[in-house]
């Protein structure tokens, strides 16, 4: 605990609470004691869906499954008059070391089901399709009979309470493609195609499932809404930091002393996120490097500077160059060799690929492969600036975040985080696998 700050540092359990509090909380009995639909039926009861929009947007709720875009001013966005229009709800989480979300499914299904009728009224939508990752399956078994249970309890279907609101929910399985969690693929997937990215303009929100208004939102965003209209937007405004409002729910695995999912507050710092909450490197061995927004963003590293940094959306991104992600935070200690970590994450976004557009198809599998050559001892003297110059053919701007994209989706970058992070923080160690000194290193784009 030497490197934490010394403060009593809790979660701030919300959309987490009966996860931790409530035995059982998947069940509609369960659930329903603690007061599951009760703001469902507060809503309805109240007849004013510009409210609860009113109360999204003083809340200043932005979307948690990492693109980060205030949700009250996409569901504006929705064009007027203009039926019918859809919700989907991305639970496809298939990114390495994300897996908040399925806890949120398997253990509260009746929570996300509440906000998805909340956002479904809020927006005038009567169909809405939440799209789970095909292998969670205990995840699918328990959200199916909860909507079961709420379609036969009155909460859900025609006449919603007597209200005249009708909400027809579709539980969707994927096929298990890491593509699907971009928002178009998702929706190509849902119409029965392969889960290949739309080219954009027009957006989901103007012409997306069956080319009509689409609002996608992901579990944790559909979840949070229950609390909003129960605090009130002002009120759940009042935590966290800056425009970063709320909490968000992380999921801490790798080399800590406790790894799983945890919400946080913004406002944070990694120091009190790692040592405090995490309790600290396992072992009493020393941090070597974090990812702190998942696998497809830029690392960082044990100083003071990346340790003190707040958990603040917009902050880390101006001030670090990298996000928060998809909501996870991959720890590494000392023993880590960083090439292999890079390799093994380049590994999975080539196999990931849709193959739709030729960079992400071509430019990570070869990015992978002289990860393999340089993390396995065959590295060359010339490899880094290969390794950069394969890399800017899928993101220019290698060295910059957020990167800008020569992909259709914004997945496809991914591996090239990983490659920036080796060259910025760990250059000593690539130039040992290249057979080069420090002196006579490849520069190519990097700060000496």
């Amino acid at each position: 605990m030497s490197a934490a700050s010394g403060k009593d540092v809790r979660e701030t359990r919300i959309v987490t609470r009966r996860l931790h509090e409530v035995a059982d909380s998947y069940r509609y009995a369960v659930a329903r004691a603690d007061g599951a639909y009760d703001q469902l039926a507060a809503v309805l009861r109240a007849g004013d869906p510009a409210d609860v929009q009113a109360q999204v947007k003083a809340s200043g709720l932005r979307g948690r499954g990492g693109a980060n875009f205030p949700t009250a001013v996409k569901w504006e966005s929705l064009p007027a008059e203009v039926f019918p229009r859809y919700l989907v709800i991305i639970g496809d989480e298939g990114e390495p070391s994300t897996f908040k979300d399925r806890e949120l499914i398997e253990k509260d299904p009746h929570q996300l089901l509440e906000g998805v009728a909340i956002e479904a009224y809020a927006c005038d939508i009567h169909k809405a399709f939440i799209y789970l990752r095909g292998e969670f399956a205990l995840g699918y078994d328990r959200l199916v009979q909860a909507l079961a249970d709420a379609k036969a309890e009155g909460w859900l279907g025609t006449n919603i309470l007597g209200s005249g609101v009708d909400l027809d929910v579709v539980v969707h399985r994927g096929a298990g493609a890491y593509s699907g969690g971009e928002e178009s693929a998702l929706i190509e997937s849902l119409e029965g195609k392969r889960g290949m990215p739309r080219i954009k303009p027009p957006l989901p929100i103007h012409a997306g499932l069956y080319a009509k208004p689409t609002v996608v939102n992901n579990v944790e965003t559909a979840s949070t809404l229950p609390h909003i209209v129960r605090m009130g937007g002002e009120e759940y405004a009042k935590l966290g930091v800056n425009r970063s409002t709320g909490t968000r729910v992380a999921a801490i695995s790798g080399h800590v002393q406790r790894p799983g999912i945890y919400e946080i507050e913004f406002g944070m710092t990694f120091r009190e996120i790692l040592y405090g909450i995490a309790g600290g490197i396992r072992e009493d061995r020393a941090l070597k490097f974090f990812l702190p927004g998942g696998a497809s963003f830029q690392w960082l590293t044990p100083s003071d500077e990346h340790l003190d940094q707040v958990y603040d959306i917009d902050d880390i991104s101006a001030k670090l160059g990298t996000t928060l992600g998809s909501g996870a935070i991959m720890v590494y200690d000392e023993t880590t060799d960083p090439l292999l970590v890079a390799w093994r994450l380049a590994k999975f976004y080539a196999h990931e690929s849709c193959g739709k557009c030729t960079p992400w198809r071509e430019g990570t599998g070869w990015i992978e492969k002289v990860l393999y050559r340089m993390s396995h001892g065959q590295g060359r003297p010339e490899d880094l600036d290969l390794l950069l110059s394969i890399s800017a053919t899928v993101s220019p701007d290698v060295m910059r975040a957020p990167f800008t994209q020569t992909t259709i989706c914004p997945l496809g970058p991914s591996p090239v985080s990983a490659v920036a992070s080796i060259a910025k923080y760990f250059r000593a160690e690539v130039d040992a696998a290249c057979g080069v000194g420090v002196a006579g290193a490849a520069t190519a784009g990097v700060d000496a």
